[in-house]
């Protein structure tokens, strides 16, 4: 064979590998989009509970607003600094990529998760229940919460019944509907934004009708992501689930 020959073959190999790179890093960055925009819808709510925390630390001026959080402060504690972390955490189980490479991490994290999301609806629950209303929330706001709060325990609840079954597929339908509950406090924020800026302070009936579309719109989006979501085994073998635990 002569140099020439040799010289003008095409080499199809190491620019087949150069494109599978591409697309990998492609894929990895795409991945991390979703946790992304998840740790930046609750960035309000994460930094309005710090707002507050840094209040009842510091013995801030007692109001007619935040008295409820001072005459017993623990609940508000617990539910700020459980659903900052079920928020943000809990973002990171959404990194597909993340789940494949390090399904220990997953398993782990989701051992965390469970008893924080259980945390965030129960005390959000408990304040519902038993703190003085504060102003410009009715009993419409009062059953929303209530409904959404109840709606996220149940997710959860269930989400651990079905990874103990080894139910795969139900297990992550079920933990996602929890997570878009957690979030509503974030989507609410863009619900409100708009009438405050253009209509003013919202009245009571309108204030409960924006809250609870927040909470409707993220279980929405729910189920949108968990219908797209390519079929897959409905329960894990035994191999495969053994130590599974609890994941989200």
């Amino acid at each position: 064979m002569t140099d020439e020959s040799k010289a003008g073959r095409p080499r199809p190999r190491s620019g087949r590998r150069t494109d599978d790179r591409n697309n990998t890093g492609a894929s990895a960055r795409a991945g991390w989009l979703v946790p992304a925009g998840l740790i930046a819808l609750s960035a309000v709510p994460v930094v309005a509970g710090a707002a507050r925390l840094t209040e009842l630390a510091g013995g801030a001026e007692v109001t007619a607003e935040n008295a409820r959080f001072f005459a017993m402060p623990l609940p508000v504690v617990v539910h700020i600094l459980s659903a900052t972390l079920y928020s943000v955490l809990g973002a990171f189980q959404f990194a597909s990529g993340l789940r494949r490479r390090r399904p220990g991490w997953h398993r782990a994290a989701g051992r965390i998760l469970v008893p924080c999301g259980l945390a965030v609806a129960l005390s959000g629950l408990w304040m519902t229940l038993f703190y003085p209303r504060p102003p410009g929330d009715g009993e419409l706001v009062s059953g929303f919460r209530l409904v959404f709060g109840s709606a996220m325990v149940l997710s959860i609840v269930l989400g651990l019944a079905a990874i103990r079954r080894r139910d795969i597929a139900r297990h992550g339908a079920w933990m996602t509907r929890g997570y878009a509950i957690g979030l509503g406090a974030g989507t609410q924020v863009f619900t409100h934004l708009p009438w405050i800026l253009f209509l003013g302070k919202p009245e009571e009936l309108t204030r409960a009708l924006l809250m609870a579309a927040g909470w409707v719109i993220n279980l929405a989006v729910a189920e949108w992501v968990i219908r797209k979501r390519p079929p897959r085994p409905r329960r894990a073998s035994s191999g495969a689930a053994l130590g599974s635990g609890v994941s989200s």
